[in-house]
């Protein structure tokens, strides 16, 4: 079942990515994932910026398995096909479950 919702996920986000990453030229393109503890989802944006305009966020999914090993293999999966900057947010001290490595090393302003 788990296999199937991740699926699911994944196809999504791909399918809403694809739609935003025009690829224009002078344009800078990133991905934001921000853990939401209180609603307890992970919740994907696709950013986009044109030279000396000012940032535009698309929202293309929320993840409602709050799960990290879960989001760690979609995150996974989704570098594996595009080649975006993945920015994350709400996510300090905590590691990914399998790769033990630190998913944000330091705040952002905003946070």
């Amino acid at each position: 079942m788990a296999a199937m919702l991740m699926n699911k996920d994944f196809q999504i986000i791909m399918e809403r990515i694809k739609a935003n990453f025009t690829r224009k030229r002078d344009t800078r393109y990133w991905l934001q994932i921000v853990n939401d503890p209180f609603d307890r989802t992970f919740n994907f944006f696709i950013n986009t910026q044109y030279r000396k305009k000012r940032m535009h966020s698309v929202p293309l999914h929320t993840i409602n398995v709050y799960n990290l090993s879960y989001l760690e293999k979609i995150v996974v999966q989704i570098t594996k096909k595009i080649h975006l900057t993945i920015v994350y947010d709400g996510f300090m001290g905590l590691k990914w479950p399998e790769q033990q490595e630190l998913i944000q090393r330091r705040r952002h302003r905003d946070e």
